[in-house]
Order: structure tokens, then sequence, then C-alpha cells
């Protein structure tokens, strides 16, 4: 029986360090990319399959000590990459102070899923939190219409009702200034671009970003993701923008694109030092991980960021309350990482790359939408056709 349960052990720490070097690759085919996001899980098995290895060993063989030295590698790898994501690091953001009539915006995300018709939960959800802003994801025109009840009290609006799962619609309770939607690189893929007046009258900037997965049903590579990403956070810090950006960015907080971004942008992440915030997936607890963010500047410092309940969707909903206080600036800065000269070159190369991937699925996306409508056509002429018959 042990020798089975080392057998096992050493099948599970060979897929850990295999799954581990595979990720290293610098390829964005979704099959590379992919092993981006379960990176808890795989250290949890890691550090299972380590003690097994420790406890369960007959003997040590070369190939055993091998097998296990790997295995540590591997697990030290993981661990760097998630460990941030705890309270054993250094808080990026710091708590917000109890200043007398502080500044503060409270922000909710929401990934909605298009075919989810349970509109009233989110609706509940949002007089019950009653955030400045609310951000949805996925809302087609179903979505649109059972949100108006929430208009009368967010009288700035921006929306997107789109049916290919990426309608994107923003609600402020707060002025908006010079809204725009812009397709950065794929014809039928949004981003809400605006600024915000806060309540002191200072104006920032708000993104809100939704780019395609890498996945074999979508993009089946993450290049226009990652270039979406780095598109916005060079246009940050060319501009001197004091911003928020958040939405479903289809990526984990520590991949390589998304760190890359807070060094281009200059922008922080409210959750290193804390906790993971894992939104995705709701109906898999094992099986979860962080998509749906918020990145701000350094003027910023949290009050609060909580997962709120499920209202249906694959995606939790998450309410970030951020404290508007110019005087953190300063301390907060250092806590960004600079951005290297290699950084600055390959963001211009994936941004590049993304622009002509970008042109390629715009072109198979208006193809597909073509065929689409030509079918429905063909079966309208046919139901008339039998109906004359």
């Amino acid at each position: 029986m042990f020798d089975t349960l080392y057998f096992i052990f050493q099948i599970l720490a060979g897929l850990v360090v295999f799954v581990s070097v595979w990720g290293l690759l610098p390829l964005d085919h979704w099959w590379i990319r992919g092993v981006d996001f379960p990176r808890i899980q795989i250290l949890v098995i890691g550090l299972v399959s380590l003690v097994g290895l420790l406890v369960l060993a007959p003997q040590w063989e070369s190939w055993d000590v091998v097998l296990l030295l790997a295995l540590i590698g591997a697990v030290g790898l993981q661990l760097r990459m998630v460990l941030p994501y705890t309270r054993l690091w250094k808080k990026e953001v710091r708590q917000a102070l109890p200043i007398p009539d502080a500044v503060q915006i409270k922000l909710m995300v929401s990934n909605v899923l298009t075919p989810n018709d349970n509109t009233q939960a989110l609706v509940d959800l949002v007089q019950q939190k009653n955030p400045d802003i609310l951000i949805t994801l996925e809302s087609d025109q179903k979505w649109q219409d059972a949100l108006s009840v929430i208009e009368p009290d967010y009288p700035y609006n921006v929306k997107v009702p789109l049916d290919n799962l990426y309608g994107m619609h923003l609600y402020s309770k707060l002025e908006l200034i010079d809204p725009e939607v812009k397709y950065l690189l794929i014809d039928d893929i949004p981003s809400i671009h605006t600024q915000l007046r806060l309540p002191n009258d200072e104006v920032i900037w708000l993104y809100c970003l939704h780019p395609m997965p890498p996945s074999p049903t979508e993009a089946d590579k993450s290049t226009t993701r990652d270039a979406e990403l780095l598109m916005v956070g060079r246009h940050i810090n060319e501009n001197n923008q004091t911003a928020i950006l958040a939405g479903d960015l289809n990526d984990v907080a520590w991949s390589k694109t998304t760190l890359m971004f807070q060094r281009i942008s200059g922008l922080l992440d409210p959750r290193i030092g804390r906790f993971f915030i894992n939104t995705f997936h709701v109906n898999y607890p094992f099986l979860r991980w962080a998509l749906d963010h918020i990145f701000h500047s350094p003027c910023f410092t949290l009050v609060n960021i909580e997962r709120l309940p499920s209202i249906g969707s694959d995606h939790f909903p998450v309410m970030t309350t951020l404290q508007y206080e110019a005087c953190a600036t300063a301390e907060q800065e250092e806590n960004a990482t600079e951005a290297s000269v290699k950084d600055k070159i390959d963001t211009e190369a994936k941004i590049e790359e993304g622009k002509e991937e970008g042109e390629r699925l715009s072109q198979e996306h208006a193809e597909a939408a073509a065929e689409q409508q030509q079918e429905e056509l063909n079966e309208v002429a046919g139901g008339k056709h039998t109906v004359v018959r």
C-alpha cells in the first residue's frame, strides 16, 4: 500500500515539476499561458507531494533525490508567485487613515455571465451595498433593461450592450467627464475610458477592461489580452494620470503580463500583503483564482475589499472601497516597482504583436458574424417558403 502511495506522490511531483517548467515558456499559446491560472492549486499539490515523498520514501535512490530537488524548486517558484498575496508580504497599499470627511469611492465589479437570468440578484446587491460605481461585464440588452431600475441613483452611465460575451456597462453616482467606448485591438471587444470627478473636485481617470482570454473556445493566444492591458498601462504612465483600472482582465495578478503592467503604469495592487480575492469559478471551490481586478494610483489607500455573494454568474462580484489621500502618494510610490528598459522594450513589442493579432481576430469575428447572419436569413427565408407552400 505504501509503495502505491509513494508512486502516486512521485507522479504528482513529476506533474508539478513539468507544469512549473511548462509555464516558463515565453509563448502566448493558450495551452501554455493557461498554466498561469491555477498556481495556488499547483502549490497545494506540490506541498502534499513533497510531504508524501519525504515520509514514504523507502530508500533514497539518485532518481528520488533528483525528483525531490526538482519538486522543491517547483514549489519555491509557485510560492514566489502567490506569497505576495498573503499577510506574509509587505502591503503595497496601506490601510486608510480615519480622516474626518474623507473622500472615498466604492467600486463594484461584476461579471454577470450573459446567459444568467438572475438579474434581480445584482439589482438587490447594488441596492444593499450602494456602490458609487458599478461596472458590469458580459452585460447585454437583457441586463441593461434589468439595471434600468438603478439609474435614478446612477445618473451617469455608459452602456455597451453586446451579445458576444463582451458587453459592458458603467453606472456612476460621480460625474463622468467625456466618457469614451474604445475598441483598442479587436473590433467587437470594447473598453470604457473616462474621467471621473471625485467629491473633492479632483478629477481622475477610470478604465474598464474585459479583454479576451487565452482559451480554445475564444482567443488561441494571450497576445491581445496582454497587449490591451499594457497599452492602457503605457498610456497612464506617459500622460502622468491619476487612475483606477478595473474589470475582468482574464488574467491573474501574478502573471508576467500583469506584473509588467504594474511596472509600466505605476499602479498599485491593494491585494498584495493581504489576501486572495478569488472570483472565478463560483461552482468549483478548489478551482478558483482571481480574474476580476482593481489597480490604482498611489494617492489612494484601501478602506476595504471584499468578495460579494454569488448572483448566479460564474464570477463573484467584488467591491473595493478606496480613500483619496494625496499625502500618501510619496510613501506609496516607493512601493511601486519601476519599469526597466527591458520592460519598455517588451511592452512595445507586445503591443505591436497585439495589433497584428487583433486585426486577424477582428476579421475572423466579422466573417463569423456574417456567416451567422446569413444562416439566420436562410432560416427566415426557408420558413416563409414553407408557409407559402
